[in-house]
């Protein structure tokens, strides 16, 4: 039957980096999305607000790297909104400062397409103000410019000089030429610059500098992405009354405009200057970063699985019409949890409908996902793994009725195995499928190639066994421009060596000893196993490791 349900595409302004500044339209926006394609800085916790089955598609662009061709992404926008969907089109900042809508809203256009803006706040305002620097002053600043230095030999260079303040996007790979260009028109190399990479992020850092200093300062860093502001107002920064006031005094005081300057960075956090690759699900990975940036990790998400509703309700479907049959309700992680509500829900029941089922739980996570359906589980395991779970079982399992949610294809046995053995009668349902993606996308391959990647973390074996496949395609794939690095057909067939090769100096890190057994058997070894089985035991195995290395690469 044919689709008449009409799409629409609407183009999100995502805000300077951190959920906390996405606009209330935004967020709204994100909650009801079918479709999700969104940009490389876009902060990976407005992923969290989409819908478990919103479809995502990361077409982000880094300069310098392989990137979604903007043909591509207009004709993926039109396929999507001519199949009926709601789609939205998440972009970094405001869609039209230096964001590439016009392209796509043409494209729009001539498809006949309904779509809707919805402006964001951009990174060349909040940036500075969140750095504690003002744009302008009824004094020291005027006017202000905004500009991008994606092509600086494009810019009218003896204007720009003329204005009070620039505040620069796109700027860190030619900041020497920026400086030069300045200066050669009537800007004194004692003019004040600041540098803010990562804005108003946990990872933000910032330096200040002058025109005659900053290049100096910044030998050898990777900027991107950045905000440049360069003005008297820079100076104003220690006096403005925002947070950490009297660091800024501090720096300023120190720095005094000499030409001694060193970077200012304003966090000395154990995971400061460390890259973290992430592989977890898109939709799973929110608190994981978090507790990461807290530690002053920069974040590279690599989702290795993409979680999917089942290929058939039928199983789950006849158990909830049968509930009153069983005596326990296992359930193992997050994804069993949300899956199995939200059928509960489809099927017109709700939480009542388990009045007389006990509940256990493995993990933390997963306690505290059954809390949000305002359920406390009767069991959970001591040591958040499901091999304990028949062990410390708190009742005999003799002839009890087991009903066990789980994700389709490529689960453990161990557990169903072990419950039968002590007894139980256990049911067995498809809740959710937890599959490979079909690519790496190119910016993660690029990553690994210019050794950009300090630690690799896993929170399960399937994990592990889907970045091996992926990193293996990605190596394999044809060197075609405008297709996807790799795609789910091919073999898994790379030389172990050349993977190997890549894990160099990279800090393999796993959540528990299932996990880590993964790790040695695919990747050759495990650098760090958390003592308790959780992300916020991960995160701290990965502090303690980094610690006693002392920061050392």
């Amino acid at each position: 039957m044919t689709n008449h349900k009409k799409g629409k595409i609407y183009i999100v302004g995502a805000g300077p980096g951190d959920v906390n500044y996405l606009t209330v339209r935004g967020q709204q926006l994100l909650t009801e999305a079918e479709v999700l394609v969104y940009d490389a800085l876009v902060d990976s916790l407005l992923l969290q607000l989409v819908p478990c089955d919103c479809q995502l598609f990361d077409v982000g662009k880094r300069g310098g790297r392989p990137s979604t061709p903007q043909a591509r992404i207009n004709q993926l926008l039109v396929d999507q909104c001519r199949q009926g969907k709601q789609v939205v089109r998440l972009k970094s900042g405001d869609p039209f400062i230096f964001g590439r809508s016009s392209s796509e809203i043409q494209a729009l256009i001539a498809a006949e397409c309904q779509f809707e803006v919805i402006p964001g706040i951009s990174s060349a305002l909040a940036a500075p103000l969140l750095a504690g620097i003002p744009l302008t002053d009824s004094v020291l600043s005027k006017c202000f410019a905004v500009v991008t230095a994606h092509q600086p030999e494009q810019l009218d260079w003896e204007a720009l000089a003329r204005i009070d303040t620039l505040a620069i996007l796109m700027g860190g790979r030619h900041l020497g030429e920026i400086v030069q260009q300045l200066q050669h028109y009537g800007r004194s190399h004692q003019t004040p610059i600041a540098l803010i990479r990562n804005g108003g992020r946990p990872q933000q850092q910032v330096w200040l500098g002058t025109l005659g200093t900053i290049v100096n300062q910044t030998l050898g860093i990777s900027l991107s992405p950045v905000v440049i502001v360069v003005g008297e107002v820079v100076g104003l920064r220690a006096f403005m009354g925002l947070p950490d006031q009297d660091q800024l005094q501090d720096e300023l005081n120190s720095q005094g405009c000499q030409d001694k300057h060193q970077p200012a960075t304003e966090t000395t956090k154990p995971l400061t200057g460390k890259t973290v690759l992430v592989t977890r699900s898109a939709s799973q990975s929110q608190k994981f970063n978090q507790l990461l940036e807290q530690e002053g990790a920069t974040i590279i998400e690599m989702p290795t699985l993409v979680i999917t509703p089942p290929s058939s309700w039928a199983g789950l479907d006849y158990a909830i019409a049968n509930l009153a049959n069983f005596d326990w309700l296992i359930l193992t992680s997050s994804n069993g949890v949300d899956y199995f509500f939200k059928r509960l829900l489809n099927n017109g029941k709700d939480a009542r409908a388990l009045v007389g089922i006990k509940i256990a739980v493995v993990g933390k996570k997963t306690a505290a996902s059954l809390k949000q359906h305002n359920l406390q589980p009767d069991f959970i395991p001591p040591n958040f793994v499901a091999d304990s779970l028949v062990e410390h079982f708190p009742e005999s399992l003799t002839n009890k009725q087991v009903l066990f949610p789980r994700v389709e294809t490529g689960g453990r046995e161990v557990l169903v195995k072990e419950l039968t053995e002590k007894g139980a009668q256990v049911v067995e349902v498809a809740a959710y499928e937890s599959g490979c993606p079909d690519y790496m996308a190119p910016a993660i391959l690029d990553a690994w190639q210019q050794r950009a990647i300090d630690i690799v973390t896993f929170a399960s074996s399937k994990t592990v066994n889907n970045f091996y496949k992926l990193l293996n395609q990605s190596f394999n794939a044809s060197t075609d421009t405008n297709q996807p690095y790799s795609n789910a057909d091919r073999e898994q067939s790379a030389p172990l060596n050349t993977l190997h090769s890549l894990l160099d100096n990279v800090c393999i890190a796993s959540i528990g000893p299932q996990t880590s057994e993964s790790c040695r058997q695919l990747l050759g070894r495990v650098d760090v196993e958390a003592v308790e089985y959780t992300l916020e035991g991960l995160t701290e195995a990965i502090v303690a490791w980094e610690t006693e290395r002392g920061g050392k690469t």
